[in-house]
């Protein structure tokens, strides 16, 4: 079966994707449309990426029947609108994380999801690397023993790099952009479960976001994680995972958890390679070319009759959401899509 994808906002991110969807079989997947809020935008990108059809409007993109499914990744207040109005067009949908600025947003979706009987994932797309899968295989083989402590971190300097992270008015700040990240990383480890307390510090801007926040959790059986995100400092960028027979660390030690190629287990290191490309400067963010396993995800859960994916189920999304408003909600961080 031939995937045929519909590209929903012609920004960085959708480069890139659209760019490793490029690098699988043509006989799997193809990008038959783009759609951009301004047409000159979409046909550029359709020019880049040989799409045959480009569209000025979004509404335009969910009407053409030449596209099985549709990639959300416009910015994250405009995530619910798309969604919505794909899922009442009949597609699916692959959406960028964070899926909805606000639980209720996340809630929404899925809602509408499950009462039209259609596919939609939140692109989680760390989940799906092999490094990340090797991971969760040691987990449930009980390698590390029993698991007591998770730490993640993720920070970089933003400020004129990815001006969205930045702007309040975009829902951005460190939680939602980086947070996000490894929030899934310490569901994952727990096995999806709803952590008992939560406790979180934070600094904000004068903008309003979030800059560097710290988030402890517990869960029940006694498991302790912890993250931080900053929109300012560099950190370590690390995923370690304590257990009582060792420990466990994601990435290219220590900096690419969100798209890990290692994991080193009690000091032993395996390398987990990206597929080859011709020219990696063609990509906008590193490790991009890791983005055909979510997009292989995907076309596997349709070909399947699958609703969600079994990797990054909706309630888990619906729980990453609810962690992240309780973070935002003990640090003051508000934005116009909270509901008083």
């Amino acid at each position: 079966m031939v995937l045929r994808w519909g590209i929903l906002s012609a920004g960085l991110i959708s480069h890139d994707f659209a760019t490793a969807l490029r690098s699988l079989p043509r006989s799997e997947h193809q990008i038959a449309a783009v759609a951009a809020r301004d047409l000159g935008r979409a046909q550029d990108f359709a020019r880049r990426h040989e799409i045959p059809k480009s569209y000025g409007s979004y509404e335009e993109l969910m009407k053409d029947p030449d596209v099985d499914v549709v990639y959300v990744s416009p910015q994250h207040p405009q995530h619910l609108g798309a969604v919505l109005q794909c899922l009442a067009a009949g597609k699916p949908v692959l959406c960028e994380k964070p899926l909805g600025v606000t639980a209720a947003e996340v809630r929404e979706m899925v809602a509408a999801a499950r009462a039209r009987g259609l596919f939609l994932m939140e692109a989680i797309w760390t989940r799906f690397f092999p490094a990340t899968e090797a991971l969760r295989a040691l987990l449930s083989q009980g390698t590390l023993g029993e698991v007591r402590l998770v730490r993640v971190d993720f920070g970089f300097e933003l400020d004129g790099f990815l001006d969205r992270s930045t702007d309040w008015a975009q829902a951005g700040g460190g939680l939602l952009d980086l947070g996000i990240y490894c929030v899934q990383h310490i569901s994952m480890v727990g096995g999806g479960r709803r952590p008992e307390k939560i406790h979180a510090v934070g600094l904000l801007r004068d903008n309003g976001v979030d800059d560097t926040v710290t988030v402890v959790l517990q869960y029940p059986g006694g498991l302790q994680a912890s993250f931080t995100s900053s929109i300012t400092t560099k950190l370590s960028n690390s995923l370690t995972v304590f257990g009582t027979k060792g420990l466990g660390q994601c990435g290219k030690i220590p900096f690419t958890m969100w798209c890990p190629t290692e994991l080193v287990v009690n000091g032993k290191s395996s390398q987990f390679p990206l597929p080859e490309v011709a020219d990696t400067e063609m990509f906008n963010f590193i490790n991009s070319i890791g983005m055909v396993y979510e997009a292989q995800h995907v076309r596997q859960c349709l070909l399947q009759g699958l609703k969600e994916s079994p990797v990054m189920p909706l309630a888990e999304s619906e729980l990453l959401a609810d962690i992240l408003e309780e973070a935002r909600r003990q640090i003051g961080l508000r934005f116009l899509q909270d509901r008083s």
